[in-house]
């Protein structure tokens, strides 16, 4: 068995982002006959596939997706297995069988990568926001359910939206919510 470290290659990925990508590819010869007579150099014959493969592969997937779609840097797993079969595929022809091949390098190519990375931070900052307000309006049934079973005060609809607003605002706020003492009636 032998292994084939690429070199980090500048491709573009499916969305046209520039990213450097690099694999490492175990490799060994099943058929030395055909290794021998039907190319000129195998071991350049597979250089030469895998960096063909890895180009190819990278235009199929993109370096960052939401969860519903595969990813370069998502979904190493169903990657790594495109590009056995990929490499595979490029290289039955010299009587070489792929073993394994895994991605061994991925980054954003350096003229893109603050702007990428501010991408994915924003990103993270919109996902963790919207399960912040999923989990408040969660919050604000169960309360609103609860003090209606428990007969803890009867609220008309003016004074359950005032109760949603202060309830979302202090769940969903930045800052931790001041209390305010009423020392009057409420609407008084």
């Amino acid at each position: 068995m032998r292994n084939f470290n690429s070199e980090i290659l500048k491709v573009n990925d499916k969305h046209g982002n520039p990213i450097e990508i690099g694999t490492v590819v175990v490799w060994q010869v099943v058929d030395t006959a055909r290794a021998v007579f039907d190319v000129d150099d195998y071991e350049e014959f597979v250089q030469v596939q895998v960096e063909t493969a890895i180009r190819a592969l990278a235009s199929r997937y993109p370096y960052d997706a939401e969860e519903h779609e595969l990813s370069l840097r998502g979904s190493p797993d169903a990657v790594a297995q495109a590009l056995t079969e990929e490499v595979q595929e490029r290289l039955k022809i010299a009587g070489v069988k792929v073993i394994e091949a895994r991605i061994s390098h991925l980054a954003y190519a350096p003229e893109i990568a603050q702007a990428m990375l501010r991408r994915q931070q924003a990103q993270a900052i919109i996902s963790a926001r919207r399960l912040i307000v999923d989990a408040a309006v969660g919050m604000v049934q169960q309360a609103l359910t609860h003090l209606e079973r428990e007969n803890v005060v009867v609220l008309d609809e003016e004074k359950k939206a005032a109760m949603v607003n202060n309830l979302m605002v202090v769940l969903t706020g930045e800052q931790s919510a001041s209390p305010v003492i009423n020392t009057g009636t409420l609407y008084g």
